[in-house]
């Protein structure tokens, strides 16, 4: 799971480096990327709970994006008036997983592998 929420990741080394551009472009693709890798883990592993193991991945993705804009500026920065997004970013980003999750628990039934 942590090696799946590390993939929030992408947003500040894409920003830094360049690569996709900006703005919704590369924000597409960033989701895109992540929910193809998410989906093609578990879907294709042997998890026993997908939609549990992606809810939580999504949740600790959410983490990962708050600490790493708290560490490196943007949202959550004492001062900043957009600090009350943070509870409705979580709850986006563990629906995100979820919806994965059931995505990656129908890839499983179609492989007959789901438990």
């Amino acid at each position: 799971m942590a090696g799946l929420a590390s993939m929030a990741l992408l947003w500040p080394l894409t920003a830094l480096t360049g690569i996709g551009g900006t703005g919704a472009p590369r924000a597409l693709t960033i989701v895109a990327i992540t929910a193809v890798v998410w989906i093609g883990v578990v879907g294709f592993g042997r998890v026993p709970r997908p939609v549990a193991t992606l809810t939580l991945t999504g949740l600790a993705f959410g983490v990962v994006a708050m600490l790493v804009s708290m560490l490196f500026g943007g949202v959550g920065m004492p001062g900043d008036g957009a600090a009350w997004t943070v509870i409705p970013a979580l709850a986006m980003d563990t629906v995100w997983g979820a919806l994965a999750g059931l995505v990656a628990l129908a890839v499983q039934k179609a492989r007959g592998e789901a438990r």
